[in-house]
């Protein structure tokens, strides 16, 4: 194999490719990334067993041909190349990396014992990457951290048309985010569970000025695949059954509340600051006021009052003050509308774009008070 590649341009691909690279990956080949050059490109290819990730870029093939190296130390070498172009050769046991008067060999890995990457499944549908990305955050909030429950971490993923909801729980809170996407063919109507750390991976580094390419097999659903820009990744679904959530979600509440956002924000960590650690803040709404409050008597306490616009009975509600700053932090709407049941059940938070407007229903996050 013989290479002239952008110095800059291979970096950046190789950063990308390699995130899947474990740090110490059960199998020692694994460690490695797949270089193959052909048709003027030089695509990479890496995996993990449960994620791959593709990519290529414009090359300069003098010699057409693949290798498999050390992946962290190949994209290690590259943030530092001091010339504009990069010059790759191999030989049958070594990868030459020339950049400049710099030069750098690797030793090569035993490319027949690398892993095939799983195939990409065909073509679901497409959506602006701001929205992707926007439902993939909202979601994620409520993604378990309990590793023994497999289908907590995950994020579940429904296509029905031009409609997809994002639905994540860790018991304790809820996070739905629906959008509209362009489905590839009429007639969807499926579900998938993907691991929520890995969704948030793959949307932290899309390019928000392309669209994002979903790709999944309807009839044996096995891998997820993503493209944007050129990149192409997949990932391994959750095997196991997603809870049945939609019941969660009341149709009518007694109490409802509009509230500036940022204020609420902003009120909550001043008066969370007090709270020992799993303690509640309480929300006192009364009389188109909203009172929060932290602490006891013996010890520090802090308490602050802002003003709302309310409908319906006086109550005071108990919530872990990072469930939540973490759900309407990410609300995208200036104002959030507070819907209550009781102290006991959980309270729907949702954006508002006005005070005297409708809620949106595009993001939906629930949260269990805390028994005072």
């Amino acid at each position: 194999m013989k290479v002239e590649v952008n110095s800059a341009s291979f970096a950046d691909a190789l950063s990308w490719t390699t995130r899947v690279i474990d740090n110490r990956p059960a199998n020692p080949i694994l460690a490695g990334l797949k270089l193959e050059a052909k048709d003027g490109t030089l695509q990479l290819c890496a995996f993990n067993y449960q994620l791959s990730s593709r990519h290529h870029i414009e090359a300069g093939v003098d010699e057409a041909g693949s290798v498999l190296v050390l992946g962290r130390l190949l994209a290690d070498i590259t943030k530092s190349l001091p010339a504009e172009k990069t010059y790759l050769s191999s030989t049958e046991t070594t990868l030459t990396i020339t950049s400049g008067k710099s030069t750098f060999t690797l030793q090569l890995m035993p490319e027949g014992e690398y892993p095939d990457l799983p195939e990409v499944p065909s073509k679901l549908g497409q959506v602006d990457a701001p929205t992707f990305v926007q439902a993939v955050n909202q979601a994620s909030v409520a993604v378990s951290r309990e590793e023994d429950r497999p289908v907590l971490t995950g994020i579940h993923a429904r296509f029905e048309d031009d409609t997809v909801t994002f639905t994540a729980t860790d018991r304790y809170r809820l996070a739905r985010s629906t959008f509209r996407w362009t489905p590839e063919h009429n007639d969807i109507n499926t579900s998938t569970l993907i691991k929520g750390s890995i969704l948030k991976d793959i949307s932290r580094s899309v390019d928000e000025h392309q669209n994002v390419v979903i790709s999944l097999d309807e009839q044996e659903p096995s891998v997820l695949g993503f493209e944007n820009s050129g990149r192409i990744s997949t990932s391994q679904l959750i095997d196991g059954e997603f809870p049945s959530v939609d019941s969660l979600f009341v149709d009518e509440y007694p109490i409802h509340a509009i509230i500036n956002r940022q204020m609420l924000i902003n009120a909550i960590k001043r008066v969370a600051i007090v709270a020992e650690k799993y303690a509640p803040i309480y929300m006192s709404f009364a009389e188109n006021e909203l009172t929060l409050s932290a602490g006891n008597e013996s010890e520090s306490k802090a308490k602050e009052t802002i003003d709302i616009d309310m409908d319906g009975q006086d109550i005071i509600v108990a919530f872990n003050p990072n469930y939540l700053i973490e759900g309407l932090s990410v609300i995208s709407e200036p104002f959030v509308h507070v819907k209550i049941t009781s102290t006991i059940k959980a309270v729907e938070f949702n954006g508002q774009q006005e005070a005297d407007g409708d809620e949106s229903m595009n993001y939906r996050y629930l949260v269990v008070p805390m028994h005072p």
